[in-house]
């Protein structure tokens, strides 16, 4: 027992790393930007905001790099291996499964589309333009990684716990740290339980996929980016 929830705890400080991780976008906005640019970044001209979205990805990605890095070296999870061997269908989903996967990518397309007033891509494309409409659905790819990282940490930490796989813990974790991020930064609690219902239905659907880490990544995307 003492070495499952050793073991527990290890996979949460993972998850957490990746949120932190996150964070470090407050860090460059708030503090290093807000410093040189005095203003908001609904006030950035067009390089200010890619060159913002471009540093953040950088950190971003050399941060789950080197978490999953630390992840692979004390322990026995090595998600880049994992992902290497794992076909994008092969986890041998059943039609049931399927079926509940479906259901979550209709319903977060759907509250977007409700959310946005239509579709959230058309709207971004003819808000911003081809070029910050570019970078910035390659700052939702990073973004929408490190959920995939807080959720597969988180799943497997409460696993390690409760002896259980069939409540997406992974989901919960992001409920209750990317939407208290959102509820943070936008400033409204109404964003930050939204965000927090939607991280649950990700990490409902990693479980869906039976944990198939390619699968779970392009829904993700799917349910978040669209």
């Amino acid at each position: 027992m003492k070495t499952r929830a050793k073991e527990g705890f290890k996979f949460l400080s993972y998850g957490l790393e990746a949120f932190a991780v996150i964070g470090i976008e407050l860090l460059i906005g708030y503090v290093i930007e807000a410093n040189i640019y005095h203003k908001g970044f609904s006030e950035y001209n067009t390089w200010q905001s890619i060159l913002h979205w471009v540093l953040t990805c950088t950190f971003w990605g050399i941060g789950a790099y080197l978490v999953v890095q630390d992840c692979k070296k004390h322990s026995d999870l090595d998600l880049i291996a994992n992902v290497k061997k794992t076909g994008l269908f092969g986890s041998n989903i059943k039609v049931w499964q399927w079926i509940l996967i479906v259901i979550g990518v209709v319903i977060c397309l759907i509250s977007t589309w409700i959310d946005w007033n239509g579709s959230k891509v058309l709207t971004e494309w003819n808000k911003r333009g081809p070029l910050l409409f570019t970078f910035q659905y390659i700052y939702y790819l990073f973004e929408v990684l490190l959920v995939l990282l807080i959720i597969i940490f988180g799943q497997t930490a409460f696993e390690k716990w409760f002896n259980n796989n069939k409540i997406p813990f992974g989901g919960i974790l992001v409920g209750l740290t990317w939407g208290l991020g959102h509820w943070f930064t936008k400033g409204s609690l109404g964003t930050g339980l939204y965000t927090a219902v939607g991280g649950f239905v990700f990490g409902s659907v990693y479980l869906l996929t039976n944990r198939n880490v390619k699968l779970s990544y392009i829904l993700l995307c799917i349910m978040f980016i669209l």
